[in-house]
């Protein structure tokens, strides 16, 4: 962790939540010598994360939230997490999306930022079970108009889950009646063992039929769902096809992620200063069914 006086408060608190979540706890001196500010500043950062609920306050310092498998955080517990990443993400994501196509997108909040990268996409039909989403582009045709090529939105119904997703059996039939290009896939956790994860056993059940109705999977995942596992899994990695996250996740996470994958796009790598590269050993299918979507 490089030290660093103009480090942005929401990437100062990213390196303490990452050191916390490596180290299994810090102390403040420790923190404020490696991010060269004062105690007061480092105090600060932790009481806001503490709000989020994302680490645990303890004398002089701080560990990790011991969280159980069917722990759910919020929306907006989830939203003030981990931003340049989502954003870096989205953004690689929407190169994925070719005009005129059918997509799906699961709730979550990179999948909420990639659906404002995929506003001036042109004729696309774009299924979800997310309220958020649906409202990203509502609010956008509210106030330019019904413009010619605007997407057309399907918002699923179902029980409102504290991530603002649609879930339920009302959801899972409007679902089973789809059939969509690509989706693009939220998740609470993934690992080589459990797959995609999540802590909701309803919300398991919706996204087994997104899944199950796409063409292509592309989970879009952040550094820190990796090793994550919830209550109940639904997907195998070796039933997605991408994984876009961002530079945060470790060479050893990408050597075990390529095994399995057929493709791992890293955005906002550092190493050739592009907004996304492959990851190296990343298996590219060479068949048509490699095309860009």
């Amino acid at each position: 962790m490089s030290e660093n006086q103009n480090l942005l408060a929401e990437q100062r608190r990213a390196l303490i939540l990452d050191e916390v979540r490596r180290r299994g706890g810090v102390r403040v001196n420790e923190l404020t010598r490696k991010l060269g500010v004062s105690d007061m500043t480092v105090r600060r950062d932790l009481d806001a994360l503490a709000r989020l609920g994302v680490l645990e306050k303890v004398h002089g310092g701080a560990v990790p939230v011991a969280e159980a498998s069917t722990h759910e955080p919020g929306f907006e517990a989830k939203s003030g997490l981990e931003l340049t990443a989502k954003e870096d993400i989205a953004r690689t994501a929407a190169t994925l999306v070719a005009p005129g196509t059918a997509i799906a997108l699961s709730g979550g909040t990179t999948t909420y930022a990639l659906a404002h990268h995929l506003l001036d996409v042109p004729d696309l039909t774009v299924v979800t079970n997310s309220v958020r989403v649906a409202d990203v582009f509502h609010s956008a045709q509210r106030s330019s108009g019904q413009r010619q090529g605007a997407a057309t939105v399907v918002l699923t119904g179902g029980v409102r889950t504290p991530s603002d997703s649609l879930v339920g059996p009302v959801a899972d039939q409007a679902i089973a009646a789809l059939h969509f290009d690509v989706l693009f896939l939220g998740v609470h956790g993934i690992s080589a063992e459990a797959g995609l994860s999540t802590p909701n056993l309803a919300e398991a059940e919706t996204n087994r039929r997104l899944v199950q109705s796409a063409r292509r999977v592309v989970v879009v995942a952040d550094h820190t769902k990796w090793g994550t596992v919830g209550l109940s899994s639904f997907a195998t990695l070796g039933q997605v096809d991408t994984l876009v996250t961002d530079a945060g996740l470790p060479a050893r996470a990408r050597a075990e992620i390529s095994e399995q994958l057929r493709r791992l796009l890293v955005a906002g790598a550092p190493e050739d200063g592009a907004d996304a590269a492959e990851s190296p050993g990343t298996a590219l299918a060479d068949d048509e069914n490699s095309a860009d979507f």
